[in-house]
């Protein structure tokens, strides 16, 4: 599936959006990209505040992105920080599995791996007793 997907559009895209990150505090500007199973890309960037409890990671915005246009499910997925890929961190990994199909593919510093490599027995609607999917 890594083969069929266009990884450089969508670090691209990543790229793109991170050059809209709001970061006067860290100087970290995060961007993201995912390809959705209806075909769109949707993008996000970080969103700093000077009470950093309430700072936007790039996910956030982009997830939002994904449920505004009409939802769907993620099959692949980039991230970047300060211009180089960078994996997500673990309250991302979270929003990122609750919006993922099966087999989501994130590109990592390290090569590609799924949802559930990078977030292994997550807790999800399942622990809850519902299904939201």
């Amino acid at each position: 599936m890594a083969l069929d997907i266009d990884w450089n559009a969508l670090q691209a895209a990543a790229l793109a959006a991170a050059e809209h990150a709001y970061a006067p505090y860290s100087k970290y500007a995060v961007g993201c990209a995912a390809l959705v199973d209806d075909g769109r890309v949707i993008v996000g960037c970080n969103v700093e505040n000077a009470s950093y409890g309430v700072t936007l990671c790039a996910e956030c915005a982009m997830i939002g992105q994904l449920h505004l246009g009409g939802g769907g499910r993620l099959i692949a997925f980039v991230c970047v920080g300060n211009g180089q890929p960078v994996t997500p961190c673990g309250r991302c990994r979270q929003l990122l599995s609750e919006a993922a199909a099966p087999g989501m593919l994130l590109k990592t510093p390290s090569g590609f791996c799924t949802i559930e490599q990078i977030l292994p027995e997550s807790f999800g609607s399942a622990a809850l007793g519902t299904n939201s999917r």
